[in-house]
């Protein structure tokens, strides 16, 4: 089954196309990083007004790339949910359309479970793919979770953030200390200059029971230290490396947690953060050593893409789910409202 999947949650178009025989065919993702860097942020007219510009030419270029015609596809899977409403409805208007004139069956899929099974797009070339059960790490901008995957489908949620998620804090705190837009990626490459243990900020919600998180105090505390420093290039980096430093380690024990509570010792991570090179050494040392592992998506398929859409539908798509011809779009959803994928169904 050849399936396009089509991404327009938020500020990055994605188009990819997955097929269940030979796996992923081809891929392309157009950012609008340059667009909403004059506004510090994500302007969400703009974006969808850049989706309907960027889209279809997006589709044309990933089908030539996969040496396919319209014709060829199977199905079609698109972002549902969540995200921005008008950027989602652009993704859901040209994939519902398509499907309709090909009369193939369309899919909405949920965005967070397109990250979630991300790290199982491509085979391990030493152990495979991750199979549940398993804990999974999803990591972002705009969510922070644990979540014990016991089969594609049933997810049952073990802890989030009480506030900021992570990617949220390092961009916020990327720009308190005046990096530009997108701050995070700055700020985790401007801590690889920081001296490790010059500041020592606090592991939050660490020292008590639980698995949520809360990363708003510890932008307080670089907020603080960052003020009462001569704001030099030097301190800078010590305080990324200090802030890095302490996001890594509170997701670190929160995951071996996760894992204890689960009685699982096969983590994923997925997620704009699940890029950060250190957060990756610091997850697969602390799975080694209980004897388990850990499986990360590949950099590029960390942030928001058409393959891990494409992917997600396909596992539907072969399983008989599909939606009618409506076109609907879900900006917040419950991922524990998701159907169990059931094959031979």
């Amino acid at each position: 089954m050849k399936v396009l999947g089509i991404e327009t949650s938020c500020d990055e178009t994605g188009v990819a196309v997955y097929d269940t025989q030979s796996g992923l065919r081809a891929h392309a993702l157009y950012s609008q990083i340059a667009l909403h860097a004059e506004y510090g942020g994500v302007v969400p007219e703009l974006a969808s007004r850049d989706h309907v510009r960027k889209l279809l030419p997006l589709v044309r270029e990933t089908l030539r790339e996969a040496g396919l015609r319209t014709s060829d596809l199977d199905g079609v899977a698109y972002t549902a949910g969540p995200g921005l409403v008008g950027a989602l409805l652009v993704g859901a208007g040209v994939a519902r359309s398509m499907a309709w004139a090909l009369d193939v069956p369309a899919i909405g899929v949920h965005h967070m479970e397109g990250h979630l099974l991300a790290p199982l797009l491509e085979d391990d070339p030493e152990r495979g793919r991750p199979e549940p059960p398993f804990v999974a790490l999803l990591v972002s901008g705009g969510h922070t979770q644990l979540v014990h995957v016991e089969a594609i489908g049933r997810y049952r949620l073990l802890g989030e953030t009480l506030d900021d998620a992570a990617g949220e804090a390092f961009d916020k705190t990327a720009k308190l200390m005046g990096l530009p837009y997108p701050g995070g990626p700055q700020l985790a490459a401007l801590a690889e200059q920081g001296r490790p243990g010059v500041f020592r900020f606090a592991r939050p919600m660490t020292d008590r029971p639980g698995l949520d998180f809360s990363f708003s105090g510890l932008k307080t505390q670089v907020l603080l230290a960052w003020q009462g420093s001569d704001r030099g290039d030097a301190v800078r980096a010590d305080i990324a490396r200090g802030f890095e430093d302490a996001v890594v380690d509170t997701l670190s024990i929160k995951c071996e947690r996760a894992l204890d509570a689960a009685g699982c010792d096969t983590l994923v991570v997925a997620g704009g953060v699940g890029a950060n090179k250190r957060l990756r050494a610091k997850l697969d040392e602390m799975t080694r050593k209980r004897g388990g592992r850990v499986s990360f998506p590949r950099p590029q398929f960390c942030t928001d893409n058409g393959a891990m859409i494409a992917y997600a539908g396909a596992l539907r798509l072969a399983a008989g789910q599909h939606g009618d011809l409506a076109v609907r779009v879900t900006p917040r959803w419950d991922m524990a409202t998701l159907e169990a994928v059931v094959h031979g169904s």
